[in-house]
């Protein structure tokens, strides 16, 4: 059989086209339970899950937008095989000669897989934020690799600090990736996104180098990813940041400022080297703003002309300033967790005490990322953040889609 995902990226190629192409097929056979507008993002969104490629945090991304979409939209099982039919019926008009009539088989097998996966994690989420469409409104270069991306979105985003959300680029449709807001939700609605073009990444080099203000973003579900402060009750924390990873430290930083609960906060910020740090600015103004409780650390790892307190890596040097009682976050690339997991307990700290943000490179243990959205979910609700209430329904949707 030929390559499956040739069709699909040269209907992904005209996927504003293929979208409208793949709604109307349903909506002419009464299956009404996606907007037009969101037709797009549903259309490359399936299409990615079907051809099951990219990078396992990817796939999950995307399963949690098709999850929220499936509760949101009220997809019931009937709607399942229109739907495959609608995929395979369009990316075979767009494939032009790289289609063969055994991809038809193909396409609606894998869409009715994708459609049961997405039932799945739709029960694991339960209801919550929709997806919805941001507008960028500034891109800040924070150094040679690294933007911030500061987004309005079209309806206000519901998260707590220390979650993530899927973000994903119309220059790139169907293929998401998670990122953790850099700030508190804001009276005006916008969120900061930290985002660092990976060498060998697909997504984030866009991101970072072409996208620009005036384009939109597609925005999926904030989830928990165990970096929710609430688990630390009314303890102290000590906060350890690994590159970006400092996005949702910073967050969980203006959490702590605006709550009630009096407690000192060690923000430990790694790099490689002086020139790496970003956000050097924004630290300093945060050191100085919060100094009767936050103290600012910073960690270089292979830089030898920086005063011998802050060399060494991210984790000696969080480790060195932890104390009992406090309780350990820690957020950064999958290698800084995998070493975390191992090292940290070692070390002696607490294992009820130690938060690490979930990287989605392995096989999730459902039970505790089950666990974690229904915890999330009660901390929303008592926080004014449920919006279960907006509706779950297709004739909610007019108020579900931005």
């Amino acid at each position: 059989m030929a390559d499956p995902e040739a069709p699909l990226e040269m209907a992904l190629a005209a996927h504003d086209l293929a979208a409208d192409h793949f709604w109307s097929y349903m909506e002419d056979r009464s299956v009404r339970f996606l907007p037009q507008q969101l037709a797009p993002m549903f259309f490359s969104t399936l299409g990615r899950v079907v051809t099951g490629r990219g990078d396992p945090a990817g796939r999950r991304a995307a399963l949690a937008v098709l999850g929220r979409m499936h509760r949101r939209f009220g997809l019931y099982p009937y709607h399942g095989t229109v739907v495959a039919a609608a995929m395979a019926d369009t990316v075979r008009r767009f494939s032009g000669a790289s289609w063969e009539p055994e991809l038809a088989t193909y396409w609606e097998r894998g869409c009715r897989r994708a459609i049961r996966l997405a039932e799945r994690a739709a029960e694991a989420m339960g209801d919550g934020p929709h997806v919805t469409v941001g507008e960028v409104v500034a891109c800040d270069a924070a150094a040679d690799d690294v933007a911030v991306l500061t987004v309005r979105p079209m309806r206000r985003l519901r998260y707590l600090p220390g979650q993530a959300m899927p973000v994903c680029t119309p220059r790139l449709p169907g293929q998401w990736r998670w990122y953790s807001p850099a700030n508190a939700p804001r009276p005006d609605g916008t969120v900061d996104f930290h985002i660092r073009a990976l060498a060998d990444g697909a997504v984030s080099p866009v991101l970072v180098e072409r996208v620009a203000p005036g384009e939109l973003l597609w925005l999926g579900p904030a989830i928990d990813v165990g970096l929710s402060l609430e688990a630390a009750g009314e303890a102290d924390l000590l906060l350890a940041a690994g590159g970006t990873g400092l996005a949702p430290m910073r967050a969980l930083v203006e959490q702590v400022a605006a709550s009630p609960i009096n407690r000192r906060v060690t923000l430990v910020v790694g790099s490689r080297t002086l020139l790496d740090l970003y956000d050097a600015v924004a630290l300093d103004e945060l050191q100085q703003a919060h100094a009767d409780w936050l103290t600012v650390v910073l960690a270089f790892s292979d830089d030898r002309d920086v005063e011998p307190a802050v060399q060494g890596d991210l984790l000696s040097v969080a480790l060195y300033h932890h104390r009992a009682g406090q309780a350990f976050y820690v957020c950064g690339s999958p290698r800084l967790i995998e070493v975390a997991r191992e090292r940290l307990p070692v070390a002696g700290v607490a294992p009820d005490s130690l938060h690490l943000a979930a990287t989605f490179q392995r096989a999730l243990d459902s039970a505790l990322w089950v666990s974690r959205q229904r915890s999330a979910r009660a901390v929303e609700a008592t926080l004014g953040l449920d919006t279960a209430a907006e509706g779950t329904g297709p004739d909610r949707t007019p108020r579900d889609a931005p």
